[in-house]
């Protein structure tokens, strides 16, 4: 059994009733201590480590506002790293819980409670569920929480990435993420890289034990080539029909401009008038 395992087996016998349920710490020493990311909400306080049943020796402690882990490099990412690093973490549990008032606080309300301790709107980022990490679920939550950390490039892959859910009326535990399965399948997926990258090599030690002086070459001298490609050149020529180029075409003269449009036929002017009348003065 390992130990987180045994953490729910135990938890689970002793919401039950179970007085001897229990973690038997000496049978895990190479699994701790145990990292753990938990909200701000005091009523975890009188939870932590017990329902876990660690010593707090064994139990380092993070929180932060719904446990929320916003990205890959955030401040909660670097924590954690940090707490595997320095402070020898074995093993990361992003724990969720019922209840969750940041889980129940929409947008408009944030704004609101925001508002009344002084903070302009302007001076805030747009999309304000993106940038404090606002859920709807407390299960979905860890959930991505756990992807999140599991896909960060400052966790390693030795670091198996549990997320439960605890019940802040009863201390029960609920296993939403089995940090082992993902961690089995990381490894496999490990091997496998190790595996091809070994072929790669032997391929190319066959390549380095290549020696030159094995290499046959064609027993034909340079000179002999050049020669030979010159007589099939000459020849090759000799046989070739060289015609004439074919006669162009005559090429036609321009056709002549046109000329002037003919002139239209002249009509004949009528013949003049003469008027009968006679003239005063009495000519005729």
């Amino acid at each position: 059994m390992r130990l987180f395992e045994s953490i729910i087996d135990a938890n689970h016998r002793a919401i039950a009733g179970d007085a001897t349920a229990g973690v038997h710490i000496a049978d895990f020493e190479n699994e701790l201590p145990v990292i753990a990311l938990t909200c701000v909400d005091p009523r975890l306080n009188a939870l932590f480590p017990n329902v876990l049943g660690l010593p707090g020796d064994q139990f380092i402690w993070l929180r932060n506002a719904g446990n929320i882990i916003t990205g890959p490099l955030s401040s909660t990412l670097r924590s954690l790293a940090l707490a595997c690093s320095v402070k020898g973490g074995k093993e990361i549990a992003v724990i969720g819980h019922t209840d969750c008032q940041v889980c129940k606080t929409s947008t408009i309300q944030l704004l609101d409670k925001l508002k009344t301790l002084g903070i302009d709107r302007k001076l805030l980022p747009e999309n304000l569920n993106e940038f404090f990490g606002l859920f709807s679920s407390e299960r979905q939550n860890v959930i991505k929480g756990c992807d999140i950390v599991r896909h960060s490039p400052l966790i390693g892959p030795k670091i198996p990435v549990h997320g439960l859910l605890v019940d802040v009326g009863t201390g029960s535990l609920e296993w939403i993420v089995n940090g082992y399965q993902n961690w089995e399948t990381l490894g496999d997926r490990w091997n496998e890289v190790a595996k091809s990258a070994g072929q790669t090599v032997d391929a190319l030690k066959s390549l380095a034990e290549f020696k030159i002086g094995e290499m046959k070459f064609p027993e034909t001298k340079i000179g002999e080539t050049v020669t030979q490609a010159g007589d099939w050149l000459g020849k090759k020529i000799q046989s070739m029909e060289i015609k004439p180029p074919a006669a162009a075409p005559p090429v036609a003269p321009p056709a002549a401009p046109p000329g002037p449009p003919p002139l239209p036929p002249r009509i004949p002017l009528p013949p003049a008038v003469r008027s009968r009348l006679k003239k005063p003065w009495g000519g005729g």
